[in-house]
């Protein structure tokens, strides 16, 4: 039994050593994978940072842009409200100067009415009135004003058949 024994002994250790190169080697290799793992978790760790990032921003850029969709909102409304009211004072003002055109027309149609009843015209603040003979030209001549600016604040008027009685405005002397 000796002899069996010791043949058989003389392989162990190799087997022991080709065992141990080989875990030698299988745990080299593992630290080089594990090392590439670890490599790769931290980019990987490091997009998703960045991910969780963007995602903070996306989420406080979707706050203001509600913030900013409800403040058009409210200017819309105030806006909306400022033009109502806008167009009820046009609408007052429209009314007023209505009224004022019709209560300049009633002058005129007294005027005429005191022409029928025999009475003389009156020339008011800075009016002119016609007298048998007068032109254009005689009666910018007497006010001392110039045939042009008569005739401009007179745009009606037709100067070549004025009417003894009939009013003419008179600008303002320069």
């Amino acid at each position: 039994m000796d002899t069996i024994s010791r043949e058989n002994n003389s392989m162990l250790p190799v087997g022991g050593i080709i065992v141990g190169v080989i875990a030698l080697l299988l745990g080299g290799y593992a630290a080089i994978t594990l090392s590439k793992v670890n490599k790769t978790l931290a980019e990987q760790e490091a997009k998703l940072a960045r991910v969780e990032a963007i995602e903070s921003s996306a989420n406080t850029a979707s706050a203001a842009a509600e913030k900013a969709g409800k403040d058009v909102q409210g200017l819309t409304r105030s806006t909306q409200d400022a033009f109502n009211q806008v167009g009820g004072e046009l609408g007052n003002l429209r009314a007023s100067i209505t009224k004022l055109e019709e209560g300049a027309k009633k002058p005129a149609v007294a005027a005429d009415k005191a022409k029928k009843a025999g009475e003389a015209p009156v020339a008011g603040a800075n009016e002119y009135v016609v007298k048998a003979g007068d032109t254009g030209v005689k009666i910018a001549k007497a006010a001392g004003v110039s045939l042009t600016d008569l005739q401009a604040v007179n745009k009606g008027v037709d100067w070549t058949a004025l009417k003894a009685g009939q009013k003419v405005k008179l600008p303002a002397k320069k």
